[in-house]
């Protein structure tokens, strides 16, 4: 009887092998030889990958569903993720780590709960779940949400604070001249 399970275990590792083996081998034969940054593109995007989850006070994600996803330069800055330097082409920032840099001629930052962006921001639109220090001039929205705190010099042309959001430091609206 010892056989013949250590048989069927056998047999069971062989199929699930040749089944995935099987699998890459299409993908990968699927995929033309000469490829370009677009083609890599195609071949992610048919890998699936997990939903993002919404973050609470937020009706939808706006960072995907204000941009045209098609032609946008998304940058995401995951949880575990330290990024310091200059960002200047980055159409929508996302933050759930930590951020040192200044970010210019930018259309939108969101930081989550668990982000913490330090530095210069001049941006269109901003929505702060987590933390942000240093210089922020948002020439739209800036939304402050019930988990966020702000600290520095703050320009924005409208406000939204939810009960719980914190702001601190030099705060003013963008004159009308």
């Amino acid at each position: 009887m010892y056989a013949s399970l250590r048989y069927k275990k056998s047999n069971l590792t062989n199929s699930l092998i040749s089944f995935i083996h099987s699998i890459l081998k299409d993908l990968v034969m699927s995929t033309p030889v000469n490829q370009t940054d677009t083609s890599n593109q195609q071949l992610m995007d048919k890998i699936s990958r997990p939903a993002v989850k919404d973050i609470a006070g937020f009706s939808k994600r706006r960072l995907f569903a204000s941009i045209n996803q098609e032609k946008s330069k998304r940058l995401l800055v995951g949880k575990e993720i330290y990024l310091s330097g200059k960002i200047t082409t980055c159409d929508s920032l996302l933050v759930e780590g930590n951020v040192e840099a200044d970010l210019e001629n930018s259309h939108y930052i969101e930081i989550t709960e668990t982000g913490f962006y330090r530095g210069k921001a001049i941006i269109k639109e901003a929505a702060i779940a987590g933390r942000f220090e240093g210089e922020l001039s948002v020439h739209g929205t800036l939304s402050v949400k019930a988990t966020g705190i702000i600290a520095g010099n703050i320009r924005f042309n409208r406000l939204e604070v939810e009960l719980g959001g914190v702001i601190k430091g030099d705060i003013s609206p963008f004159t009308k001249e």
